[in-house]
């Protein structure tokens, strides 16, 4: 335990100064803001100055860890009343926007040559939420190290670049409304991270709004893995009743503990059990979390990732994103 504190430290300290560079900067220009150039100091230190492996720990604990822990705050500031406000149509484009995402996905995957569980692991990755659906479909698909290896770093790089790009396209065309610029960010892009990271970009109403669409993303992962579960992605592969439920065992997935975490400060504020001061607390403790967390996002953004996967592998990453943002702009004309 004393090991990994200390493994963890050199990176953590490292975020925490590009986190507080970024403040001050974005206090003397507010309209980029504190958050924004966190991320892209945090990409140019990490390229740079601070591109060594004993920072990755630091850096991964504070973009996994911290900022779950944001998110749980987060809640606390949040009612059912907000979430509600979604409605169904809110729902149904998630539901629609997943779906196409993966068919897409697994088409575009087969007619460039990938193997069939690769294509997999990329529409779940692509569809959901990045690493985390990855590693609970790679179980029941029997997917190889190097394939989930090398759709992670794909998915991760792809919602990198969306990550900059979208707060662009909904700045032209929808001049940064709330609901439809929630939408394309928390229904687009792939991790947590990135969505709070683009939507701070834009302000912090889309930020609460955008993370919103993205949870109902997540709970959704359990429909994404049960129908993964039936999927035959082996020739000889016996897809009998009995197989189809051992799949199911290999599971790992359960709902993350930070949307259970979410959920449980969201139900004691909407009955207006969290004093005001309390949730104060709360808000500037996520934030700054947050800010933390977003410096690492930038510094775990490699170059030299970029060319290490090839560009047939980019390509696919950037067809498919293309066509998510396609996707979310011919639906939230048509739904929302």
């Amino acid at each position: 335990m004393k090991s990994k504190i200390i493994n963890i430290l050199p990176g953590l300290f490292v975020c925490i100064f590009i986190a507080i560079l970024g403040k001050i900067l974005g206090s003397f220009l507010p309209s980029i803001g504190g958050a924004s150039f966190a991320i892209i100091l945090g990409i140019v230190f990490g390229n740079t100055l601070f591109n060594k492996q004993k920072y990755n720990e630091g850096s991964k604990f504070s973009e996994k860890d911290l900022l779950s822990y944001s998110i749980v705050l987060m809640g606390s500031t949040i009612s059912f009343m907000q979430i509600s406000s979604l409605g169904f149509r809110g729902v149904l484009f998630i539901a629609i926007q997943m779906n196409l995402t993966i068919l897409t996905t697994y088409f575009i995957g087969k007619k460039l040559g990938f193997s069939k569980k690769y294509s997999l692991l990329m529409a779940s990755g692509n569809a959901v939420c990045g690493s985390s659906a990855i590693a609970s479909v790679a179980p029941i698909i029997n997917a190889s190290d190097k394939d989930k290896a090398i759709s992670v770093t794909i998915v991760n790089l792809t919602g990198t670049i969306l990550m900059f790009v979208i707060p662009i396209i909904t700045a032209f065309l929808y001049k940064n409304s709330v609901t439809e610029t929630s939408a394309m960010i928390g229904g687009v892009l792939q991790s947590v991270g990135q969505v709070i990271a683009s939507a701070k970009f834009v302000n912090e109403e889309v930020v609460t709004v955008s993370t919103i669409f993205k949870i109902i993303r997540i709970i959704f992962l359990v429909f994404v893995v049960i129908g993964f579960s039936k999927v035959k992605v082996e020739e000889n592969e016996d897809m009998s009743e009995k197989a189809i439920v051992q799949r199911k065992k290999k599971s790992k997935f359960q709902i993350p503990w930070y949307i259970k975490g979410f959920f449980i400060l969201c139900i004691i504020n909407s009955f207006g059990l969290i004093p005001t001061s309390v949730e104060r607390i709360f808000k500037l403790i996520s934030n700054n979390f947050e800010i933390i967390a977003l410096a690492a996002i930038g510094m775990r953004v490699k170059f030299v990732d970029l060319i290490k996967e090839g560009p047939k592998s980019m390509m696919y990453g950037i067809i498919v994103g293309s066509f998510q943002i396609i996707f979310a702009l011919t639906l939230i004309k048509t739904i929302l």
